[in-house]
């Protein structure tokens, strides 16, 4: 059992939210002190500082399972902890996908929480980031968090592209596949695009060796991945973006802006005891 004391949002669960039954207790991410441990013996002790990744994280108390926690490093504040489950967890594991080092990777909607993240990571795997924004005010910060070259939609981009880890969706992601190198391809995470993404005939098709397109949704036993994030915000490596922090009575606000796309990275709410 976790005393939340911080949570973060999402944009995609603020705008499905509505679609929840009533009474549901929404979100995902947590960070705070275990007030109960597990009755096995497993996961932290009473007292740890932990982030955790479970359904009914916007609450006070959010009960979650030993797998899906890890302990928050001294060097961590937990409002930053807070900010990385869903969206660290999400970059992480779709990188993994296939080697990037060497590799050109396209992030989408890199001012977003995810894209935030896996402009990071990508770079700390070696690969050469082209981090793809809705407009110019929304590409700040993303060459110091280690993108090579940062555009506007799919502008200038003009030699194909190994992995796109893509955010947005609708027509963009039609007009990225067709970006992309033999043997590469399309991780899709977000739908930031209020357009269905429509591909004429046969241009799925391809000669050569395969391009494939694939959803994430994997967050299971995600305990060390979430310890791994920890451990590179802790050593400075990974910057965990918190674009946005306030009271958790300031809930309303924080999703219209969200929802607005007014803030770059994660939205982060206190939460009073």
């Amino acid at each position: 059992m976790l005393d939340v004391r911080h949570l973060s949002l999402n944009r995609g669960e603020v705008e499905f939210a509505g679609r929840r039954p009533a009474g549901t207790v929404h979100g995902y991410d947590a960070a705070g002190v275990v007030v109960r441990a597990a009755a096995d013996g497993t996961g932290p002790a009473a007292g740890a500082r932990v982030a955790a990744f479970g359904a009914g994280a916007w609450a006070q108390r959010m009960a979650v399972e030993t797998t899906a926690v890890a302990e928050v490093p001294a060097e961590v504040d937990l409002a930053d902890a807070a900010a990385l489950p869903m969206a660290g967890i999400s970059a992480l594991r779709t990188l993994r996908s296939r080697s990037v080092l060497g590799r050109r990777v396209l992030i989408t909607g890199a001012a977003g929480g995810v894209g935030r993240y896996a402009v990071q990571l990508a770079a700390l795997g070696g690969a050469h980031v082209i981090a793809s924004v809705g407009s110019p005010a929304r590409a700040a910060g993303l060459s110091e968090l280690g993108a090579h070259e940062v555009v506007v939609g799919l502008e200038g981009i003009d030699r194909p592209v190994d992995l796109i880890i893509d955010n947005v969706g609708g027509a963009q992601l039609v007009a990225a596949w067709e970006l992309l190198a033999p043997g590469g391809g399309v991780q899709n995470i977000g739908w930031a695009s209020d357009e269905p993404a429509v591909f004429a005939p046969y241009s799925m098709f391809f000669v050569g060796p395969a391009k494939t397109m694939s959803t994430f949704g994997d967050v299971h036993e995600v305990g060390p991945d979430l310890r791994t994030l920890l451990e590179f915000t802790a050593a400075g490596r990974l910057s965990p973006e918190v674009g946005w922090r306030g009271s958790w009575d300031r809930v309303t606000e924080a999703a219209q802006a969200l929802l607005e796309r007014r803030i770059a990275g994660k939205a982060v709410l206190d939460v009073e005891p």
